[in-house]
């Protein structure tokens, strides 16, 4: 039984999250979509690693855009760290054509991989800070 007064209110202060639910959906189709028809060998060659990397930078990336419409002070993704997977990321996709040896395609997936792991790091330990800063 509702008795009047503020107190017994509780503030409803939040935000609408359809697109972010929308979006996080888009990208678990995608992943989900990845694994399903990707045989079990395929996962051990560093065109799988990049790809599954890429879509998680995305998902974080989509995160980033999001929280800076709602947010006063804004995040910004390490642009430098992004430009050097990409550039890690390409020769790794292209080994073969660039014969490279399969060492190298490795290496060179991982540091896209590393580099992708780092940005959204960075990304994610920034929200928490502010997060954190608001409380």
């Amino acid at each position: 039984m509702y008795k009047g007064g503020d107190a017994n209110v509780p503030n409803l202060n939040f935000h609408p999250r359809r697109w972010t639910v929308i979006a996080s959906g888009m990208l678990c189709g995608a992943l989900a979509l990845v694994v399903i028809f990707t045989n079990r060998r395929a996962f051990l060659s560093p065109l799988a690693m990049v790809v599954v990397a890429a879509i998680g930078l995305i998902a974080v990336l989509i995160q980033l855009r999001f929280h800076n419409r709602s947010e006063a002070p804004a995040v910004h993704s390490p642009l430098w760290l992004n430009v050097v997977g990409i550039l890690l990321a390409l020769p790794a996709l292209f080994a073969d054509r660039l014969r490279l040896s399969a060492d190298s395609a490795q290496l060179l997936a991982l540091g896209a991989v590393g580099s992708f792991a780092i940005s959204s790091s960075m990304i994610l330990h920034a929200f928490r800070k502010q997060r954190s800063a608001s409380k």
